[in-house]
């Protein structure tokens, strides 16, 4: 990740970025890959709970997966602040427990980030599971999972997208402090309320615009490097 993070640094240093710019960008990246990764192994399971599994409260599970895909993003960003706010009740228990912290930290803005691109990860990876015959569970890691691995990569990259231009829930949660949690969604629109700030906004889209491209072509090469080793097998 890292070394992905300096190669992107130096191709976009073209642009004349400063360093506050850079610093938003290199943040929303940092945040958006670990919200990526984080969410993967949880949205796997969802998914695989709701294509295979037959219980009650299915269809409430179901809704309150996508609760934020139809929610107002400052209401989602207002819920997690009063529950991993120091003084929330999971909040306060991360701190004591393990040392972490989510409200106005990078940390937040990634968990933000992760809970608004969760339901577009589950819903590709479950669409994918659901066209893959039943298999038993034991055989999950061998034979459905290379099956579904290009509905993971449109659900990672979907999820990643997502936090990529996260702003509500993630204001909300976290503020908008540069350095810290200040992504490249919040720096364009801060850049939009000062006057002059026109210029640093349009650099700041046209990275984004960027990095979306890159990551959308970095998920068909994936899609179809998958697809190959299906057939192949």
């Amino acid at each position: 990740m890292a070394s992905l993070i300096c190669f992107e640094r130096r191709a976009l240093d073209i642009l004349g970025l400063s360093s506050d710019e850079w610093t938003a960008i290199e943040l929303s990246l940092r945040v958006s890959i670990v919200a990526m990764l984080v969410s993967l192994p949880f949205g796997i399971g969802a998914a695989y709970l709701l294509a295979r599994g037959r219980f009650w409260g299915k269809s409430i599970l179901n809704g309150f997966i996508h609760l934020p895909l139809i929610l107002p993003p400052v209401v989602t960003g207002f819920i997690l602040l009063i529950l991993f706010g120091r003084k929330g009740p999971i909040g306060a228990l991360f701190e004591q427990y393990l040392g972490l912290v989510f409200s106005f930290r990078w940390t937040g803005a990634a968990l933000a980030c992760g809970v608004m691109g969760f339901p577009l990860m589950v819903r590709s990876i479950r669409l994918s599971i659901e066209a893959v015959d039943r298999k038993p569970v034991w055989t999950f890691m061998t034979v459905t999972l290379p099956l579904i691995l290009t509905g993971i990569i449109a659900g990672m990259i979907l999820s990643f997208a997502k936090a990529m231009g996260e702003f509500g829930a993630t204001v909300t949660f976290v503020s908008n402090i540069p350095g810290e949690t200040q992504t490249l969604s919040s720096a364009i629109y801060t850049f939009t309320q000062v006057p002059g700030g026109d210029a640093g906004a349009m650099r700041l889209t046209i990275v984004a615009i960027i990095i979306s491209m890159a990551a959308l072509l970095a998920s068909e090469f994936l899609a179809y490097l998958a697809g190959r080793r299906v057939d192949l097998e």
